[in-house]
């Protein structure tokens, strides 16, 4: 997970996740707050921030919210969307999640957008997720979502896609080695400037596999328990055939 990584999508990432309803993806993260925790959340931290698509709107739900990301350029895009709403109440954080300090303690946590996904090598998973231990209080809750073995089989596999939204358009190819569970992905992004010409960038990431075992054992030994798996914001159980798992878990 290089630190300038999203560098090329920084300025249009929204606009490529605009069929993304953040607005009822943060009710039902106050919804596993309020059903599983033993604790009431007033401080969360997102983790793998970007962009601050699910953090303005879990503000709006009245959290103080923390923001995290690695990225300056995604970053930047948030604090340039939170100046202009005048959410001056956020704090931004510029970290690694593998390796992050807060200024004290969180009642909850959320991870959206296959963040987890990003953490590739064998023990950066176990490493944030010490972390998040360290920093959610006793009875507090880390909701987070992750794409699924299926996504990675069926979507992402081998296969080219291309991203289309006005004055954007990101030519995105994978390479799954299925043995490790790695999916590389190659983007290429084009911007239209203001004079009409357009600007290319080129970009990589990765994203791992995991299976809900894999998870499942890696929130306990990290001092969690799983309160359940779902495939979409209603609470229907995860199965195999989603493209998307959601997970709720308590920090004990």
């Amino acid at each position: 997970m290089a630190e300038g990584a999203y560098y090329a999508l920084s300025s249009g990432y929204d606009k490529l996740n605009s069929e993304t309803d953040y607005v009822k993806w943060a009710d039902f993260i106050r919804s596993c707050f309020e059903k599983y925790g033993d604790i009431e959340v007033k401080e969360v931290l997102d983790l793998g921030c970007g962009t601050g698509a699910m953090t303005f709107p879990l503000r709006n739900l009245g959290y103080d919210m923390i923001g995290l990301d690695i990225s300056y350029e995604m970053l930047a895009v948030a604090r340039e969307t939170a100046d202009k709403n005048a959410y001056d109440d956020i704090l931004w954080l510029c970290q690694d999640m593998r390796a992050f300090e807060l200024y004290g303690t969180v009642q909850g946590a959320v991870c959206c957008l296959d963040g987890i996904n990003h953490l590739c090598g064998v023990q950066d998973l176990s490493k944030c997720l010490k972390l998040l231990h360290n920093y959610i209080e006793p009875g507090g809750v880390f909701v987070f979502d992750v794409n699924t073995p299926k996504k990675f089989a069926k979507f992402y596999g081998d296969n080219d896609y291309i991203l289309e939204d006005e004055n954007i358009m990101c030519c995105w190819q994978n390479s799954y080695d299925k043995r490790r569970g790695i999916c590389t992905f190659y983007l290429t992004v084009f911007e239209k400037n203001d004079d009409g010409t357009w600007r290319r960038t080129d970009t990589e990431q990765r994203e791992r596999c995991y299976t809900m075992q894999k998870l499942t054992n890696a929130l306990e030994a990290a001092g969690f328990s799983v309160c359940g798996s779902f495939s979409d914001f209603d609470f229907n159980a995860a199965s195999d055939d989603d493209m998307r798992w959601y997970v709720v878990a308590k920090r004990i």
